[in-house]
């Protein structure tokens, strides 16, 4: 059962915001010294490693069952394998802000996505967000659209919008998952992600050298905060907030994303990227106001 959101759970969504949508700018500062791959097994394994032991810290229970396992298995490629390695790649060409604005679309990918394999129905005003939103992402991407087979950005863009939609299925899955301890889901899909990217790592970058500066804090930051620590705290707001107080994020993240992206890395931003945002923001809004009416009351 959930409560009116207290200062801490704000101090901590402000947080997460401000974690998640600075995520880009530091895999683009990674990228500098290690391969996608090498980025995305990093960011995975040591995430992996420290929940592991926060679970056996604090005693969590390992899942049973073959269905469970099953779920987690999924989720853990299509929540960390496959979209950590997607936005790294596509990372080396497009600027960050770029996918931290496509990961915006992340809810409204969940919406159809729900109502087509979950209990959740889209009403008509959520498909009227989840239109506008959609639009938003064909703007983002803009010219890239005509330019498929042109060379390698328009195929950086889809990775990015890619991963994404990764995102959602996992949710839907994770919806449709049986009960399972959160910290203990956390921990063992990310150890699922790590088993599938180290093969592809050294098949295809070979061992990773170590990089000293800026590339190998940069990674080790990726594991451990936007991965470990941002995952516990987004079970600890779900849990005192509710998850419609969670949906909050989804609309500081590519803001920050942007910020990050042309006042650290000096990115230039087009126009379409502002009109993208304020589509989907729009659209995300529009999809949500039900749910956000209700949790402030009016």
């Amino acid at each position: 059962m959930t409560t009116q959101p207290t200062l801490s759970n704000w101090l901590s969504i402000a947080a997460l915001g401000v974690i998640w949508g600075g995520t880009f700018m530091v895999v683009a500062i990674a990228l500098q010294g290690f391969g996608p791959l090498t980025v995305a097994c990093a960011r995975t394994t040591l995430g992996a490693i420290s929940l592991l032991m926060l679970m056996r810290v604090m005693g969590r229970p390992m899942p049973s069952g073959r269905a469970v396992w099953g779920y987690l298995a999924a989720i853990g490629v299509l929540n960390s394998a496959l979209p950590f390695a997607l936005l790294s790649w596509g990372q080396q060409y497009v600027p960050s802000a770029f996918a931290g604005i496509s990961m915006a679309a992340l809810p409204l990918f969940v919406l159809p996505l729900a109502h087509q394999f979950t209990d959740e129905k889209m009403s008509p005003r959520k498909a009227i967000g989840v239109g506008l939103g959609f639009i938003g992402a064909a703007v983002l991407i803009g010219p890239g659209a005509i330019r498929i087979g042109q060379g390698i950005e328009p195929l950086a863009q889809l990775a990015c919008i890619a991963a994404a939609l990764s995102y959602a299925v996992s949710s839907v899955l994770t919806r449709r998952c049986p009960p399972v301890d959160s910290i203990s889901m956390a921990a063992l899909t990310l150890v699922v992600g790590s088993v599938c990217l180290i093969p592809a790592m050294l098949v295809i970058e070979g061992v990773p050298q170590w990089s000293h500066g800026q590339a190998g804090f940069a990674i080790i930051f990726l594991g451990l905060v936007p991965t470990a620590f941002a995952a516990l705290l987004r079970v600890q707001v779900i849990r005192t907030a509710g998850s419609v107080f969670m949906t909050l994020v989804n609309f500081q993240v590519p803001v920050w994303s942007m910020l990050f992206g042309a006042l650290v890395l000096s990115e230039l931003l087009p126009l379409r990227f502002f009109v993208a945002l304020a589509l989907i923001l729009i659209g995300l809004l529009i999809s949500q106001w039900g749910g956000l009416r209700r949790l402030f009351g009016s």
